[in-house]
């Protein structure tokens, strides 16, 4: 509960369509790409704030002028910062040349950063250096304009030593083993070759290599070169590229893992990692929003000409579920309604645990992102009382009394804010015992709103590693002296790495398996864990299509609940006073509610692609290894 989740990442990808010019007439400026993408890109801070980056293309330039402009940054608020460097670079420009402010050609051949191609990126770093040089958008920079490739996405390859093998076996030197520098290396190989092909093609034609230029930007396949560089992607990915001379495409990974958006009409063509934002900063329709499918890529030439192409064929959709639980935007409207459905789904299990007594129950919620799910939950809660009245009135409609009908719908559902998080609170001190003290008080609580004789129940998106709720969130609950703290997860019990994306590597950190674990020790059972790990080593050398997620054996033994009951003893300390207990949701209704999203392999260990597989098994050996080490 309220453990911070980070995962990668947001783009965003604008291509005008018209002359400059026309934008500066209908809209009043020329900078009007550049203003949706600061829009675009700050209506995702949400998918990162490790860092963000912008880079633009200028299409048809004179040669020697520059065409290409990028700015990165990983500052505190790295997205006002990019765009505070564009501001004042472009304001220095025209306050310098007055003569530029009608002047829509001036200003494109002298000002930086305005062009008719923008791509946007805002970073969560999962792992490794938060350095300048990890943020995206990456550039592969040639003298060829062809050859130039601007590369930024959300994702995670699982296989990333394999690729980086298959450019060492193409004859490549790169310069370090990671996701993106590998894929953008890949794709750069088949786009060299490419140009080269089709230059040699033209040259043969009679065309000299100027005259080449435009028929090879014109006849450049960027499927071919996609599908090329795609034949051993494992992963999770939503990637967008730019190529210098103005083609651009977003591909989709064949399980549509990662999520990806497009609009598209005469002015612009818009990408977006989620829907409410292109619906927003476009005011367009929901229906007019239309999903990339999965393997495919959207492709935009340079002449404006737009086509969704299968690069890879799909294979079964199995979209992440967190997309909907917890990291996209709540204000998408078929997100909202579904968080809410989660926080309806789970009453059955709630009134259980509070033995149907709903006029001793204060509801609430915990973190804000919790909200929606907790309207859910509240309404349903509602149903049910509403139901009790009923049916108690139809019992006993000959003897009410005008007195006892009004005590009797004076009865509500109670809910309460009763835990505000200090934002200004950091745990800055390292040191554990001094550091556990600070995190006990990143909550304030409200007082004076539970009585003694209460149950309290708090709904939040997911329980991952427990440490905040065990540190902070259940001492700061119990000192409200509530009978019962009942803690309810929107999502299923997280117990299996994510590979694709989501900062959750190591088995050992989430709560689940250390419960599994306890279980297994309790019961004398823990052989099992001996057994998993022979079967898992057993695997270390197999092609990932042959490897076998044993990890699942630590949970068989088990009902859903025993976890559950584990999970709130180990996360209760002795000095808490109140009863505590601790509710998931079922992968069964987290499927009826979120139909569309099924990837569930962090509730189930069902991984979408075969690199999922060896990640957890390594991640297993790992733990039994006592290496402190990712999976991939």
């Amino acid at each position: 509960m309220s453990d911070a989740l980070k995962h990668e990442c947001g783009i965003a990808l604008v291509r005008l369509l018209k002359p400059l010019e026309f934008y500066k007439e209908k809209y009043g400026t020329a900078f009007y790409g550049i203003q949706k993408m600061y829009l675009m890109m700050e209506k995702q801070h949400n998918r990162g704030q490790d860092g963000a980056g912008f880079a633009s293309i200028k299409m048809d330039v004179e040669p020697g002028e520059r065409y290409i402009s990028r700015v990165r940054s990983n500052q505190s608020q790295p997205i006002q910062d990019v765009f505070a460097q564009i501001n004042e670079r472009i304001n220095e420009e025209m306050a310098n040349h007055p003569e530029y402010a009608e002047d829509v050609t001036a200003q494109k051949a002298n000002i930086p950063y305005i062009g008719e191609l923008f791509l946007g990126h805002v970073r969560y770093g999962t792992f490794g250096k938060n350095s300048i040089e990890s943020v995206h958008p990456f550039l592969r920079q040639s003298n060829w304009m062809h050859r130039n490739l601007i590369l930024a996405g959300n994702f995670n390859m699982t296989n990333v030593k394999e690729l980086f093998q298959n450019l060492v076996e193409l004859g490549q030197h790169p310069k370090e083993m990671a996701d993106t520098v590998t894929v953008m290396e890949k794709i750069g190989h088949f786009l060299d070759k490419e140009v080269m092909q089709l230059y040699q093609d033209c040259k043969a034609e009679g065309y000299n290599k100027q005259e080449a230029s435009p028929i090879i930007a014109e006849r450049l396949d960027v499927a071919k070169i996609l599908a090329r560089s795609a034949k051993n992607l494992d992963g999770g990915y939503a990637m967008a590229g730019l190529l210098g001379h103005g083609d651009a495409f977003v591909f989709r990974d064949p399980a549509g893992i990662r999520p990806a958006y497009f609009y598209q009409d005469d002015e612009v063509v818009v990408v977006a990692s989620e829907r409410p934002v292109i619906q927003t900063v476009f005011n367009v329709p929901f229906e007019k929003v239309q999903e990339i499918d999965p393997g495919n890529a959207l492709i935009i030439k340079k002449n404006g000409t737009v086509s969704m192409k299968e690069i890879l064929t799909p294979t079964v959709k199995k979209s992440c579920s967190f997309e909907r639980i917890y990291f996209s935007r709540g204000s998408d409207a078929e997100i909202y309604q579904e968080r809410k459905t989660l926080g309806k789904l789970i009453l059955p299990a709630v009134l259980k645990s509070i033995d149907q007594d709903t006029d001793n129950t204060v509801f609430s919620y915990i973190p804000n992102t919790a909200e929606t799910s907790f309207y859910g939950l509240v309404e349903a809660a509602q149903d049910f009382l509403n139901q009790r009245k009923n049916n108690f009135i139809l019992k006993n409609r000959h003897t009410l009394t005008e007195e006892s009908l009004n005590e009797l719908l004076s009865v509500k559902i109670r809910t309460e804010k009763v835990a505000i998080k200090d934002a200004k609170l950091r745990t800055f001190i390292t040191e554990d015992s001094s550091r556990d003290d600070l995190v006990a008080h990143v909550y304030d609580v409200t007082y004076g709103v539970i009585k003694p004789t209460d149950n309290l129940v708090i709904i939040d998106d997911s329980i991952v590693r427990g440490t905040t709720l065990k540190m902070s969130i259940i001492k700061m609950m119990d000192r409200l002296n509530p009978k019962r703290i009942v803690i309810v997860s929107s999502a299923p019990q997280i117990r299996f790495p994510d590979c694709y994306g989501i900062d959750m590597a190591k088995l050992e950190g989430l709560v689940a398996f250390r419960a599994a674990l306890e279980l297994l020790k309790e019961r004398n059972l823990y052989h099992i864990v001996d057994e998993v790990y022979v079967k898992c080593k057993a695997q270390e050398d197999y092609k990932d299509t042959d490897v076998v997620n044993y990890v699942t054996a630590i949970y068989d033994q088990f009902e859903p609940q025993e976890v559950s009951d584990k999970i709130a003893e180990m996360l209760s300390s002795p000095e808490i006073k109140a009863e505590v207990k601790i509710i998931f949701q079922t992968v069964e209704d987290l499927h009826i509610a979120c139909p569309k999203n099924l990837g569930d392999w962090y509730f189930t260990g069902d991984y979408p692609t075969p690199g999922g597989n060896r990640v957890v098994n390594r991640a297993f050996m790992n733990f039994y290894e006592g290496k402190d080490a990712r999976a991939y």
